[in-house]
């Protein structure tokens, strides 16, 4: 007798989509494609179209880039052991070594950026494996860390050095797992250097670092690793790695602590008031990083709880390494800012305390059988579609720009050059803030300032300009640079309309020539 499904023949029709999409998840998580792992080679692929559709894009739109890449601009012309604006100078270094191999183009800040973000999800995929753990948990742990909008979304369309800490942590875990395994002079000087980079990536690394520390210290398995003579290795490649950045910062105080302000230390009436604030900015921070993926997470979980249960294995070393690293990062966090009196947080700065959450839960899920790994599945899945789904919307960002400042990508600044320059050529230009430095996709040459680069003095070179446009920003700060190095204003100032894309209406840009002071 022939067989017939169980299932009405519609149901049984809306079976085959689910099913394909499954082959698709067990894909990503098994299959390789050539030399790699297919879920190794999506984030290769990903980054690899991002670069050249948004470098393309750019180039047919005539649009500049955004408020973090045009500040990149600005600064990538000179090598400095610091730049200022409270940043750690890595990324800038790295985008002034793309620079030089391809040219200051869209191209090169696009390399940097998704080079990081690709380094940073393979690292973090490679160091599950190398724990020893499945190449279904490795894939589960990347793909989960695609669940944090911070990462899905905000790194792709602004930021530049929390896509540096993003990877140089990940890296930094790489390295950790080598330390394990080797135990070696090389696997320490590495490590060493892995601290270096993440450290020259972003300052809030500390608190990955002192978590890490003290996480490693709890355990026997890399209490060993810590106390061996070889880690002294680790210490002077840091320190050597760190030194003139380090240098740079104390003779430089004002630039380091530029942005130390917007922390709002210190805005309560009184000590429980600061409290109640500083915890309410915090946990208002870790619920828009993590909320999302915590979510997700647990609807994967609900979504396999019909598979059958097995008896969990124990948690190894590496998990309870992970857990107890992101319980103290939470920790460390809690005490700084609650005796810094910190009421004021952006979602982003708590990336060191949850970029090891994606990992720990994908151990656990291995330990806990076919369960765990159809919640595995649900997180490889939904990861990748969230990737795929933000690639159109990162495209028309590219290109628009949003409203407020990002609108600075749309402006043609061919033109803004040309006019610039009409009376005579211009060697320096300078501004409110960074907008200006998409100039340089013009002339890479052309010398770009803030009130926020640092030893803008000695920087400017004539001829110069200011240029100012119908921004936010005071412009009182830029004013009183250029006292201080003896540059005045032309009488006379010119008013000129640059053009937009996208049809939308002209922009008005005021340009007034500059002049050094005549000696007294």
């Amino acid at each position: 007798m022939a067989w017939s499904s169980p299932l009405p023949a519609h149901q049984h029709e809306k079976t085959i989509p689910l099913r394909q999409l499954e082959k698709w998840t067990d894909w990503l998580c098994d299959e390789r494609v050539g030399p790699f792992s297919a879920a190794v080679a999506f984030p290769l692929l990903y980054c690899l179209t991002q670069i050249v559709v948004m470098a393309l894009l750019s180039h047919v739109a005539g649009t500049g880039v955004g408020v973090d890449d045009s500040e990149q601009l600005m600064e990538m012309r000179f090598l400095a052991a610091g730049y200022g604006s409270s940043q750690p100078p890595l990324y800038t270094w790295l985008a002034m070594l793309a620079a030089s191999l391809v040219g200051t183009s869209v191209l090169a800040l696009k390399i940097v950026k998704y080079g990081l973000l690709a380094a940073g999800l393979i690292a973090y995929f490679t160091a599950i494996r190398r724990f020893g753990y499945s190449n279904r948990a490795a894939a589960a742990g990347m793909f989960g860390l695609l669940l944090f909008p911070q990462i899905f979304w905000e790194m792709q369309h602004a930021l530049t050095h929390s896509v540096a800490i993003f990877c140089f942590t990940s890296v930094l875990l790489l390295a950790l797992v080598e330390v394990e395994k080797r135990r070696s002079a090389i696997a320490y000087a590495l490590f060493g250097l892995a601290t270096a980079a993440a450290m020259l990536s972003k300052y809030n690394i500390v608190i990955f670092l002192a978590a890490l520390f003290l996480a490693a210290l709890s355990l026997r398995e890399t209490r060993a690793a810590i106390f061996d003579r070889r880690l002294l290795i680790s210490v002077a490649v840091a320190i050597l790695a760190c030194l003139p950045t380090l240098h740079w910062n104390i003779t430089h105080p004002d630039d380091f602590l530029a942005h130390s302000g917007g922390f709002g230390a210190g805005q309560g009436d009184g000590l429980m008031e600061s409290a109640a604030l500083t915890l309410r900015g915090l946990g208002n921070a870790i619920l828009n990083f993590a909320g999302l993926p915590i979510a997700i997470v647990a609807v994967a979980f609900f979504l396999a709880a019909r598979t059958p249960a097995t008896t969990p294995q124990p948690a190894r070393w590496p998990e309870k390494l992970l857990w107890r690293t992101v319980a103290l990062a939470l920790l460390v966090t809690l005490v700084v800012v609650l005796a810094g009196g910190i009421t004021q947080f952006r979602d982003r700065w708590v990336l060191p305390i949850f970029v090891l959450l994606p990992a720990a839960l994908a151990m656990r899920f291995d330990a806990i059988g076919e369960r765990g790994g159809k919640a595995q599945a649900t997180i490889v899945f939904v990861g990748a579609v969230l990737a795929i789904l933000v690639l159109p919307v990162s495209w028309y960002m590219h290109v628009n720009g949003g409203d407020s400042r990002g609108s600075i990508v749309r402006m043609d600044y061919r033109s803004l050059y040309d006019q610039i320059s009409a009376d005579g050529p211009v060697k320096t230009v300078v501004s409110s803030w960074f907008w200006v430095g998409n100039l340089r996709l013009v002339d890479a040459d052309l010398i770009v300032l803030d009130d926020e680069i640092p030893d803008f003095a000695r920087l400017i070179r004539e001829p110069a300009v200011l240029v100012l446009t119908d921004d936010r920003e005071s412009s009182s700060d830029v004013f009183e640079e250029m006292a201080k190095a003896g540059y005045t204003m032309d009488t006379v100032h010119r008013r000129v309309e640059v053009p937009q894309a996208l049809g939308l209406p002209p922009r008005q840009v005021i340009v007034t020539r500059l002049h050094k002071k005549a000696a007294p």
